[in-house]
């Protein structure tokens, strides 16, 4: 899990998922009748999703496994904290600023994640060098998700708390899950840690889009299948990408997250049928964050503070 091949293919594989999960959530949206504005529902629906990916990753890690994964009393605690940060507040937060921002503007912040993720585990928890390197191929990445982002599109200045700032604190509670996961799985198999946070945290949700107001009054064999395929994303992705953090400098995956939007718009413009959008701009795009990650992972696989 170390290799720079296993790495890259892994991490890429993680990306194609996330990025498939960006138009699929818009067609289980269709197939459901939830409204665009609709943010009860929407947190309800995602609450279905991660219990389900949580079920899921539970069962595969078992039957790989060969038992039961299930926390014992020692890591309860852990579960609960990593579900707050990776699932509960990422979300909450994401679902909230999103509904009070443009997509565009969402999509440059969530790209942010990455150089959040990166000082987090370097300023803050020193568990690797802050490099220039690390920092000039982020740089070069985040250039590729904004020019995708507002090619032929223009950004208002304004910005609300709720709005961009909750959408900021998504991705810092993202960054802060990231190095938990590391520390915890020290001690604690990471795929029970991943499938048990997703389980409370999905439990979380669901209660709380229900308490305010949610309600999914459509429910198709397509609606149901597309629920299941984005729990499977969720549960093979996170699980393996956080195999990949264990293993690895969170820099060294960590930018593989700006592969997230790129190929999440090239499925959208293919799946949605949006053609117009795939401009040579999307191009020059993916070949700057494609230069990023190589970058960034140039220097030593080892490279720890």
């Amino acid at each position: 899990m170390t290799k720079t091949a296993v790495v890259w293919v892994g991490a890429l594989i993680c990306s194609a998922l996330w990025g498939s999960a960006f138009p699929c959530i818009k067609l289980g949206y269709r197939m459901t009748d939830i409204g665009t504005a609709d943010t009860a529902a929407q947190i309800l629906y995602a609450g279905l999703r991660f219990t389900l990916a949580g079920i899921l990753a539970i069962l595969i890690g078992s039957v790989s496994a060969r038992k039961l994964l299930y926390p014992k009393r020692t890591a309860y605690t852990k579960v609960i904290v990593l579900s707050l940060f990776q699932t509960i507040l990422q979300y909450f937060f994401f679902y909230i600023g999103l509904a009070r921002t443009d997509g565009t503007k969402a999509s440059i912040i969530e790209g942010m994640n990455v150089f959040v993720a990166i000082a987090v585990s370097g300023l803050i928890f020193r568990m690797e060098k802050l490099t220039a390197r690390k920092i000039f191929g982020s740089i070069i990445g985040f250039v590729g998700v904004i020019l995708i982002n507002v090619s032929g599109k223009s950004l208002s200045g304004s910005m609300t708390f709720t709005g961009e700032g909750f959408i900021f604190l998504s991705t810092v509670s993202y960054a802060f899950s990231s190095v938990m996961l590391k520390v915890y799985s020290k001690e604690e198999n990471t795929v029970m840690l991943s499938g048990w946070q997703f389980v409370f945290g999905g439990i979380v949700m669901t209660i709380g889009g229900l308490l305010m107001g949610g309600r999914i009054h459509t429910f198709r064999a397509d609606g149901i299948l597309m629920l299941l395929y984005l729990a499977f994303v969720s549960a093979v992705a996170y699980s393996l990408w956080s195999v990949l953090l264990t293993n690895n400098p969170i820099s060294r995956v960590a930018v593989f997250g700006f592969m997230n939007p790129m190929i999440g718009f090239i499925l959208s413009a293919v799946m949605l049928k949006e053609y117009d959008a795939l401009r040579a701009t999307a191009f020059v795009s993916l070949a700057l964050v494609c230069l990023g990650i190589y970058i960034v992972n140039k220097g030593k696989p080892t490279e720890q503070a």
